[in-house]
């Protein structure tokens, strides 16, 4: 059996806002596993919010651009030591240049980002030249591109850098991305993925194993209930519905009007234009994240 340190108790607690007693007890169970630990605690219904342990904590900025005709955009995470460089100007600038680059150039990943043009230079030869002026260690941690075949892009850019967003819309009148209230439903939608944090856009986009590891933990608290069988699979999928309600984007209620949830707010909007508007996807970049 694991020894359970009283680090490790403490770290759970911080983790799901549980009480002490009870994160000692679901860590002897999980036999000092943490990420099982959640799991019992979730089962026994007293884990209150979970926050996700082993991110890295460097500061630094979220770069983002979108194309001027809104078809292309793109995400970039440069890191770094200090909080003082991470919202320097000219390192939030340098982020931003990082961004347009990826959206232009289109690389496979960071490392081929590397090899890139950059005003003349190679992305890794602007960062190195970015170390050297600034003093500091610094890296390209994440980079991601969105191109809408038929419709547009939106970024969004929250906490000072902390916070990056983009998301793509599908449309069927060109004329449409550049309309007045299409530009606020996208800003509003992306300002709601930075606040409520959805796993996924639709509900089929949600991983096959995110769901059945959910759909675990309700079972498991159905069987709690000591219900028939039956009974209990209801329950379980009363509850996976609520979690659909909560983590999917377009079903999510609307931040700024609880009377209308996403996939509504899209509708009304569709009504307005004389276009069927959709979310096709987003991706969502933070530091320090908790989920």
């Amino acid at each position: 059996m694991a020894k359970i340190s009283a680090q490790l108790v403490k770290q759970l607690r911080d983790m799901t806002n549980s009480p002490m007693m009870e994160c000692k007890k679901a860590l002897v169970e999980a036999d000092g596993d943490i990420d099982k630990a959640i799991d019992v605690l979730r089962t026994m219904g007293v884990a209150k919010a979970v926050k996700r342990a082993g991110r890295e904590t460097n500061e630094g900025t979220i770069g983002a651009y979108v194309s001027d005709d809104s078809t292309t955009g793109a995400l970039a995470e440069l890191t770094c030591e200090t909080d003082f460089v991470g919202t320097n100007k000219r390192f939030t600038d340098f982020a931003a240049s990082l961004a347009k680059a990826v959206a232009d150039d289109d690389p496979a990943d960071v490392e081929a980002f590397k090899q890139c043009d950059l005003d003349g230079e190679t992305v890794d030869a602007a960062l190195t030249e970015m170390i050297h002026t600034i003093g500091e260690n610094m890296k390209i941690a994440r980079i991601v591109r969105r191109q809408a075949e038929k419709g547009a892009v939106a970024s969004y850019v929250h906490l000072g850098g902390k916070i990056g967003v983009l998301v793509e819309f599908s449309f069927d009148k060109p004329e449409t991305a550049q309309n007045d209230e299409f530009k606020t439903f996208a800003h509003d939608v992306a300002m709601q993925v930075a606040a409520m944090r959805p796993v996924a856009a639709r509900r089929e986009d949600v991983p096959e194993d995110v769901i059945a590891h959910e759909k675990s933990i309700y079972m498991a608290q159905a069987a709690e209930s000591g219900k028939p069988e039956a009974i209990q699979e209801k329950m379980a999928t009363g509850r996976l519905e609520k979690y659909y309600k909560e983590y999917v984007l377009t079903e999510q209620v609307f931040f700024k009007d609880g009377d209308l949830t996403i996939t509504k707010l899209a509708d009304k909007l569709s009504k307005s234009l004389g276009d069927k508007v959709a979310i096709v996807g987003f991706d969502r970049f933070e530091f320090n994240a908790e989920a």
